[in-house]
C-alpha cells in the first residue's frame, strides 16, 4: 500500500442554499479583490449581488475585476495583481468556475511577489523561481462544476506569448474557504455542463490510473466517477434537476481533491497544447476530443487493465470484465450528454499542427507525462490526435 500525503486545508461548506450564509463566515481580511469573468451570467444571474450584499453586511470593501477569460491569459493575472495592489487588497474572491479560480489564485500570488508570472513558472520557458512570500488568502465560491479547483492548490494559465498553457502551484494557493452551492450551477446551460462536467471526470480518470495513485487518491477518484457518470446526463438534459446539480457539483469537488494527494496525467497535457494555440476551444470539450483515442492507446499498451474494469463497473457496467469495456462506458456517456460528435475542425485546428502539439505537451506540461504509469512516445501521442481528428 503506497503512502500518502493528504492536506486540504481549505474549510470546504457544500450544500444548497449555503452561498446565500456566507456573511456567517469569518473572512480573512478588510477588503476584498472580487474576481469574476469578464461574460455576463455573474452579473446577470445576481451572484455577483447576492456577493455584493453580504460583503456589506459585513462591512467588508471590496472591488471588483471583471475580465477573467475562458483559459486565463498571463496578462490578465498581471493586470488583476495590479488592481488588487493599486486598491489595497488585502484577500481575493473568487466567483466563478475553474478559469475564474485559476487566475484568482494567480493573481492572489502576484498581489504579494515581484516581478511576472512566468518568473515562477516551473516549466516550459518558466523562471522556475519560488514565490518569495505568500499568495493573499483566497475564498473560492464556486458557480460551475468542472475542474473542483475550489479545493486544490494550483491553476492553469496560459502564456500566448510563447504558447504555452501550464501550471502555477504553491501551498498557498489553496482557498482558505470554499463555498461549493449546486443552486449557483442550475443555470449553466447545456453544453457547458457537459464540457465542464467531463472535465472533472478526466481529473478522477486519470487520477484513478496515474503512476502516483494511492488509496486515497482511489477514494476520491471512484467516489467523483461514480456521481458524475450517474447524473451528468441528468444535468446536462434538464438544467433545474437539483439533484443531478447536486451530485455532478459533489463529484466535481471530490475531483478537486484527487488533485491534492494524486495527480492528472498526460491527457490533460495533450489538451491543453490544443487550446494553448486555440483560445476559443473550451478545455473540457478539448479532452473529450480526445478522450477515447487516448484511453484506448492505454488499453493498448496494457496500463492497469484492471483499473479500467473497475472504471467501467462504477460508471454502470455492472458485468465489465475488460478494460475496453470502459471505453464503452464513455462513449456512451458523451453520446447521452450530445457531445460524441464534437469536431476539432470546428475550432479551425488542422492535422498540420500535430506535432508542434506533441513538443508543447512535452515542455509546457511535461511533469503530467511524469505521471503516467507507460512512456508515450512522440509517435503515440501522434497517433492519439490523428485517431482524435474530425
Amino acid at each position: 500500500m503506497k503512502g500518502f500525503i493528504n492536506y486540504i486545508p481549505a474549510k470546504f461548506i457544500f450544500g444548497s442554499g449555503v452561498f446565500k450564509e456566507l456573511s456567517k463566515q469569518k473572512m480573512p481580511g478588510k477588503k476584498a479583490l472580487v474576481v469574476i469573468s469578464n461574460g455576463k451570467s455573474t452579473r446577470a444571474n445576481g451572484y455577483l449581488d447576492t456577493l455584493e450584499k453580504q460583503l456589506k453586511s459585513m462591512k467588508i470593501d471590496w472591488v471588483v475585476f471583471d475580465k477573467v477569460e475562458p483559459n486565463p491569459l498571463k496578462d490578465t493575472v498581471m493586470a488583476g495583481a495590479k488592481v488588487s495592489r493599486d486598491n489595497g487588497c488585502d484577500f481575493v474572491i473568487a466567483l466563478g468556475g475553474g478559469s475564474v479560480m485559476d487566475a484568482a489564485k494567480a493573481i492572489a500570488a502576484m498581489s504579494t511577489n515581484d516581478g511576472d508570472l512566468w518568473d515562477y513558472i516551473q516549466f516550459g520557458t518558466g523562471k522556475r523561481k519560488p514565490f518569495a512570500r505568500p499568495a493573499l488568502p483566497l475564498v473560492a465560491i464556486s458557480t460551475t462544476a468542472g475542474t473542483g479547483s475550489e479545493l486544490d492548490a494550483g491553476g492553469v494559465i496560459t502564456n500566448p506569448q510563447t504558447n504555452e498553457k501550464t501550471a502555477v502551484f504553491g501551498e498557498s494557493l489553496f482557498p482558505v474557504l470554499a463555498i461549493v452551492d449546486p443552486d449557483l450551477t442550475l443555470t449553466v446551460p447545456p453544453r457547458f455542463t457537459a464540457y465542464q462536467g467531463f472535465d472533472a471526470l478526466f481529473h478522477s480518470t486519470e487520477g484513478y490510473i496515474s503512476a502516483i495513485g494511492n488509496p486515497m487518491c482511489d477514494l476520491y477518484a471512484l467516489g467523483a466517477i461514480e456521481n458524475i457518470s450517474k447524473y451528468l446526463a441528468r444535468a446536462v438534459k434538464d438544467g433545474k434537476d437539483l439533484e443531478a446539480r447536486q451530485h455532478v457539483s459533489f463529484g466535481n469537488s471530490l475531483s478537486g481533491m484527487v488533485m491534492t494527494v494524486g495527480s492528472c496525467v498526460s491527457e490533460h497535457s495533450l489538451e491543453h497544447a490544443l487550446s494553448a494555440y486555440h483560445q476559443d476551444l473550451p478545455h473540457g470539450a478539448g479532452l473529450i476530443m480526445i478522450s477515447l483515442a487516448y484511453y484506448k492507446k492505454l488499453i493498448e499498451l496494457k496500463v492497469c487493465p484492471e483499473r479500467f474494469i473497475k472504471m467501467a463497473r462504477v460508471m454502470g457496467i455492472e458485468n465489465a470484465d475488460k478494460p475496453e469495456d470502459f471505453l464503452t462506458a464513455l462513449k456512451n456517456l458523451q453520446e447521452a450528454c450530445g457531445v460524441a460528435d464534437l469536431k476539432m475542425s470546428d475550432y479551425s485546428i488542422s492535422e498540420r499542427e500535430f506535432e508542434k502539439f506533441v513538443k508543447n505537451a512535452k515542455t509546457a506540461m511535461a511533469f503530467l507525462f511524469e505521471c503516467d504509469r507507460v512512456k508515450l512516445s512522440d509517435a503515440d501521442c501522434l497517433e492519439i490526435y490523428k485517431n482524435s481528428y474530425r
